[in-house]
């Protein structure tokens, strides 16, 4: 097998292609021939060990894959040989062939291909647990999703039109607010020029229903501030480098609610939950209400570019390795 290794920790550069045997199987797992692997920030954030899970080098980064199963455990029920499905890992996607717990793979939904196969997971399954799990987002309502052009931003700006709210996109350019009204936004904030909270009173006078923050910073302050009564703010990630605090008294005075969503862990300890979110998605995607943007392929030996093209802001949508090249 070819895997993307790192064998010390630092920066893109780190990451080496390693050819090997694959790994054993396990009787509970399944043996996937890997297709693409979806590049997200928190791969940057494990090649320096400053993610949540922290592995020791040597180790293969990678979230979320797409591939088939060529072998199965003798203890698996639900996974087939040939059966087209997707991966979600802590880590060891970045590489042509994986052996994975079989509850941790999912059918990879009906019509859907190997690369957009690759970006759904970790970005749909997290703006569906923000937005359905913890918000509650009900139709009629107003949404702001912060970093809107990454990701999980774009998945939220398509899943809470699809659940009927009005979307506002928060996003750094003219061209990438655009791009996230293609997928469903009524009005966008472009943060580099604008702040938010000077923009939302216009927007939204009576504050915000839900926000979704995918980067922290002034823009999550902001956003706080806001919140509408009965407003729920749900925190992803903080991609802006800088963690923002929450004053209390305004969540009293609001009436509000802040949530963190870690949905790598409820992917690791409630598997069978983000299965029935995964066929919900499925069926939104059938209907052609989510439309995931890949925004580059690249072979997996170029992991590296591909992690440095998402630290650069240069792209909406996700980043994926083909994994077969």
């Amino acid at each position: 097998m070819r895997s993307m290794v790192v064998s010390a920790l630092g920066g893109p550069e780190v990451l080496r292609l390693e050819e090997g045997p694959g790994p054993a199987l396990e009787p509970e797992a399944v043996r996937i021939e890997v297709h693409a692997a979806g590049v997200n920030f928190a791969d940057s954030l494990l090649l320096r060990g400053r993610y949540q899970v922290r592995p020791r080098p040597p180790f293969v980064p990678g979230l979320e894959i797409a591939g088939v199963v060529r072998e199965i455990g003798a203890g698996v029920r639900a996974r087939t040989v040939g059966e087209r499905v997707l991966g979600v890992m802590r880590y060891g996607g970045f590489a042509d062939e994986v052996v994975m717990p079989e509850e941790n793979t999912y059918p990879l939904p009906v019509g859907m291909d190997f690369t957009t196969g690759a970006a759904f997971p970790v970005a749909y399954g997290t703006a569906h647990g923000a937005l359905s799990w913890k918000a509650a987002l009900a139709a009629g309502e107003t949404c702001l999703v912060l970093g809107a052009a990454g990701g999980v931003g774009l998945a939220g700006v398509e899943i809470a039109a699809a659940m009927g709210a009005q979307v506002v996109a928060a996003a750094g350019s003219d061209e990438k607010l655009a791009i996230c009204r293609e997928h469903g936004a009524t009005a966008g904030i472009n943060y580099r020029t604008d702040r938010v909270r000077a923009r939302l009173p216009d927007l939204a006078p009576g504050g915000v229903d839900v926000v979704l923050d995918t980067v922290g910073g002034d823009a999550g302050d902001d956003a706080l501030r806001r919140l509408a009564w009965d407003g729920r703010m749900v925190t992803v990630g903080f991609t802006a480098g800088r963690i923002p605090t929450f004053p209390a008294n305004r969540l009293l005075l609001q009436n509000a609610a802040v949530h963190g969503l870690y949905w790598g862990e409820v992917a690791a300890r409630d598997p069978q939950r983000v299965g029935r979110s995964f066929v919900h998605l499925g069926e939104w995607y059938g209907e052609g209400r989510l439309r995931p943007r890949v925004a580059t392929v690249l072979p997996l030996d170029e992991a590296a570019h591909a992690i440095e093209l998402l630290l650069s802001r240069a792209v909406t949508g996700k980043v994926v390795l083909d994994c077969r090249r």
